[in-house]
């Protein structure tokens, strides 16, 4: 048998687990795994600015190919409790990432040792399992066992913690031998499918709720075919946008009480019956009045993790499966009824929710100096086309964005949904674009969002990570500042400042263009809204000769209300801007608007 430290068997797992990047930083007590990582091959390292943003990298990687598993790797202590917030941001989306930590020797364990802390203990909340390796020996079945919990079920991070005594001890292994487990998932049986196509068949006005849970199981095509042959509308929820393209006629919007659109809010409203699939019906979705969300409507759960049916509400039938298990189901039993002639005509019903499609929308287009957020995506809309990748985390830009941006393909929106951490955008960009140099990639932030990680710009300039980054620059933490309007307050949200070395700025205080091309990136500063177009157009040209991250920042109002149910319910969202009224307003929306 094979001797080799504990380490380098570890190093073996990940490359026969399909590991092919990591992201991370080193120190003394994960030394020993980077000796391994070095002399093994085979994985590519990225080195980070911030062990949180390596954790981010790990997200984006993963979220963005069927089967990526990022891995991102730190030393002891803090390392570790940086690392934290991705594990929890991977766990609230159910992506799959593995944390390896460096850790002081077993038998300090219990010494308050210099970086010694009981990071299994602090990550099992956030995690699907967290494990402190104590016996070398271990090391390949704990490797093993992590990747298995990873796939098997609902995705999620697992964190090993590697002692550095255990990284250095010798083991018998035999990298050559080695298979990764069997995954398991929960399956949908053929009387399951059935009863919930019975509820499909009793509707009048029925929907599908399409949940990022599809895109994890790769299942999108299936749901668009499921959905064509039955005529059946979708919803995507924000984690299972472009699970069906925008300008599909069955694509119905999005709900909820942020990222939603008008139409989706409306089509759901007047709709029946609703299946749900691979979605968990969160509350920025749903809203807090669930007795309007819900109404007389018959619904209908499918979801992969038995304990999500009836979290929210009770629904009328659940079945635990894997998305694609039940869509293939549904597939296979929606062919057999369209050959017997038993599928209704939903004719009308997907008419009726086009037409307030191309009735109920939003204004885009305003020339106003400094400009509206509203035509920042409205010039993306022209300048970027069906196949970007948008990555972004949380705010009124994520919002406005969710609401005006256009996507076609599953993955081409990686959001982080539940955690929304400030800071995650750039360092889950970076991922991104590292998993697929092929795919033009575009980053949405607003100001603060982009100055929490801002370092790891240095990271894309270092390992040639081209990507386009939207700035929208209000100095203002502005979804904050809108919360706060119930309240009546305007209290510590203000981030202007006269910037002494950049008095052009105004009060718009940070003077990024310096701060990015201090990092080794290129940035281009807009004012003029009419000047976005071509400086879309620069910055891609920029990305592509200097292939490094290209920052666009425009000038924003500083106060701008974006459309939102300050009720947190889902009919009564609040207009804050007028209204499209003719197709001018709205050029880029995705049907011509009809007056």
């Amino acid at each position: 048998m094979p001797r080799m430290t504990a380490a380098h068997a570890a190093v073996e797992i990940l490359k026969r687990e399909g590991v092919e990047v990591a992201f991370g930083v080193p120190g003394a007590a994960i030394n020993p795994f980077y000796k391994a990582l070095k002399e093994g091959g085979g994985i590519r390292h990225t080195l980070a600015r911030h062990v949180e943003g390596a954790s981010h990298m790990a997200e984006g990687y993963t979220r963005t190919k069927a089967g990526n598993i990022g891995v991102c790797i730190g030393t002891s202590g803090p390392a570790g409790t940086d690392m934290i917030t991705g594990l929890y941001s991977a766990i609230a989306d159910s992506i799959p990432i593995l944390c390896i930590t460096g850790q002081a020797p077993v038998a300090k364990l219990h010494t308050e040792d210099f970086q010694a802390v009981d990071i299994a203990s602090i990550a099992k909340p956030v995690t699907k399992a967290a494990t402190t390796v104590l016996e070398a020996a271990q090391v390949p079945g704990v490797f093993q066992q992590a990747f298995h919990l990873m796939r098997s079920g609902r995705p999620g991070p697992v964190l090993i913690d590697l002692p550095i005594d255990v990284q250095l001890t010798e083991i018998e292994f035999d990298p050559e031998t080695y298979e990764p487990l069997p995954v398991y998932k929960p399956a949908a049986t053929r009387a399951q499918a059935e009863k919930a196509i019975n509820f499909l068949l009793e509707a009048e006005r029925p929907l599908i709720v399409a949940g990022g849970g599809i895109i994890n199981a790769d299942a999108a095509e299936l749901l668009v075919e499921f959905a064509e042959l039955t005529g059946t509308p979708v919803i995507p929820t924000l984690m299972g946008w472009g699970v069906l393209p925008d300008d599909h006629e069955l694509n119905a919007g999005m709900v909820g009480v942020q990222t939603s659109h008008r139409y989706g809010n409306e089509n759901l409203l007047a709709s029946d019956t609703v299946i749900g699939i691979g979605n968990r019906w969160a509350n920025r979705h749903t809203g807090y009045k669930l007795d309007v969300y819900r109404g007389d409507r018959k619904f209908v759960h499918v979801d992969i993790e038995p304990t999500q049916i009836g979290k929210i509400f009770a629904p009328d039938y659940g079945i635990a499966s894997d998305a694609k298990a039940a869509l293939q189901l549904f597939v296979e039993i929606a062919k057999e009824l369209k050959a017997a002639g038993k599928l209704p005509d939903r004719s009308a019903w997907i008419a009726e929710t086009q037409e307030r499609k191309a009735t109920l929308q939003r204004r885009t287009h305003f020339d106003n100096i400094p400009m509206k957020p509203q035509r920042v995506y409205e010039e993306m809309n022209k300048a970027f086309g069906p196949e970007t990748r948008y990555v972004t985390t949380i705010g009124l830009s994520q919002i406005a964005g969710a609401q005006m941006l256009h996507v076609y393909k599953p993955r081409h929106w990686i959001n982080c949904g539940q955690a929304g951490p400030l800071g995650w955008t750039i360092p889950a960009a970076i991922g991104v674009a590292t998993a697929d140099r092929e795919t033009p990639v575009v980053a949405l932030s607003g100001d603060y969002d982009f100055q929490f990680m801002l370092e790891e710009l240095a990271v894309g300039a270092q390992h040639k990570v081209p990507y386009v980054h939207v700035l929208v620059n209000n100095a203002y933490l502005g979804l904050i500042r809108q919360a706060q309007v119930g309240l009546d307050i305007n209290f510590q949200v203000n981030l202007e400042f006269e910037n002494i070395n950049s008095p052009e700025l105004g009060v718009y205080g940070v003077d990024h263009v310096k701060v990015v091309e201090g990092l080794g990136c290129k940035a281009i500063r807009v004012t003029d809204p009419n000047e976005l177009g071509a400086a879309f157009e620069q910055a891609k040209k920029l990305a592509a000769e200097f292939q490094v991250p290209v920052v666009v920042e425009a000038i924003l109002e500083r106060v701008t209300n974006i459309s939102m149910s300050p009720t947190q319910d889902i009919s009564a969202v609040k207009e804050w801007e007028e209204l499209a009224t003719e197709p001018g307003h709205a050029p880029t929306a995705i049907k011509t608007l009809k007056v």
